[in-house]
């Protein structure tokens, strides 16, 4: 994920940790700015942003949207993914879009911002959900394709959500990898069992690299590892699927025996943003399990921002946030269908693929 300046939306508040306007060198920043008026001001600004048009869009297929989480094996050398999938209709609970505050302070390590930044990026983005039905369970009775999706540079695992369950709800199952190589902007993993039953967990956070002569060699060995964690959450859906027993670190109440035999594993692909696109043609020099990529544009905090914040800090562009994500997911479905062999009617989308759009620049060099 490229910095994107996206939640550099809070500079307007990093302004008040660079100044220090409060003395707080020995208190909680949040008890001195809710004592003040800078508190309310800010609050009233985010009110009325919200009040704009900000929630990650729902899918527009056909199929209602299930989410889970799932962790193989607690140590750092495990599989950590969020599960999207097509699930059954029933009684609904939504599911929360980043689970922790360590995110959020990685998200502003991630960014070069103060670590108080972390806590007002929790603070107001804690409760924000995502329209996928958490643990619900798995409609049966077919074979869907599957996914592997890798993040990018400083994101994790759920802030693609509005990727992951509009390509669900088109008869999807998408596994959304966490990465354990220094590039998340947090990650987590367990040190013994007895920390996974004190749900302890160990934090692994974004290693910031400076020097250019370091962070080529880094990098490359970030994107060798992020191959073989893309391929070792392919093994262990792969296994899931023909019925071998795989325990869930995590204690989910989704059974996860529901996924044997709903895998089609003739058709199945990896696809990345950003950083993730890179690790994708890296999968693809590997394991040729895969077939085909798809490199998507857009992470989940260009609809959580609203149009003010969205605005002054670029977070989005002169087309609207919705059309830009219809395009993006409509061609990636046209592209599935065309190199996984589907029998849907993505190809009525075949011309997104050459850039025929009103909304789109075609690229005459092609």
């Amino acid at each position: 994920m490229t910095p994107y300046k996206l939640p550099v939306i809070f500079c307007l508040c990093g302004c008040l940790v660079q100044v220090h306007p409060f003395g707080w060198s020995d208190l909680d920043p949040i008890k001195h700015i809710k004592s003040t008026g800078w508190y309310h001001n800010i609050q009233n600004l985010m009110r009325a942003t919200f009040r704009d048009k900000h929630q990650i869009p729902k899918g527009k297929g056909s199929y209602s949207v299930g989410c889970t989480d799932l962790m193989s094996d607690f140590t750092v050398k495990g599989s950590l993914l969020r599960l999207y999938y097509p699930s059954q209709d029933g009684e609904y609970h939504s599911t929360v879009w980043i689970p922790n505050k360590e995110y959020f302070v990685g998200l502003s390590n991630f960014l070069g911002l103060h670590k108080f930044m972390g806590k007002f990026l929790a603070y107001y983005f804690g409760s924000v959900t995502t329209p996928a039905n958490w643990n619900a369970p798995l409609r049966t009775g077919e074979k869907y394709p599957l996914i592997i999706f890798s993040h990018g540079l400083g994101a994790f695992r759920t802030i693609y959500s509005a990727i992951g369950i509009e390509l669900a709800s088109h008869g999807f199952i998408v596994a959304a990898v966490e990465h354990r190589d220094e590039s998340a902007s947090a990650t987590f993993y367990f040190e013994n069992e007895a920390a996974v039953e004190r749900d302890n967990k160990s934090w692994l956070p974004y290693k910031c690299l400076h020097l250019q002569k370091t962070e080529y060699p880094k990098r490359h060995r970030q994107v060798l590892q992020r191959a073989e964690e893309c391929s070792k959450a392919l093994n262990l859906i792969l296994d899931i699927n023909e019925g071998k027993t795989v325990k869930n670190v995590l204690n989910s109440t989704f059974d996860l025996e529901q996924l044997k035999n709903a895998i089609d594993n003739k058709k199945i692909a990896v696809m990345g943003h950003s950083f993730g696109g890179a690790t994708v043609i890296q999968t693809l020099s590997e394991d040729k399990r895969f077939r085909g990529s798809v490199h998507q544009n857009f992470p989940d905090f260009t609809f959580v921002t609203g149009k003010v914040i969205g605005y002054i800090f670029t977070l989005k562009g002169d087309i609207d946030s919705d059309v830009a994500i219809d395009l993006s997911n409509k061609a990636s479905l046209a592209f599935l269908q065309k190199h996984l062999d589907l029998q849907r009617n993505f190809n009525q989308w075949d011309h997104l693929i050459e850039g025929e759009d009103t909304n789109l620049i075609r690229d005459n060099k092609c």
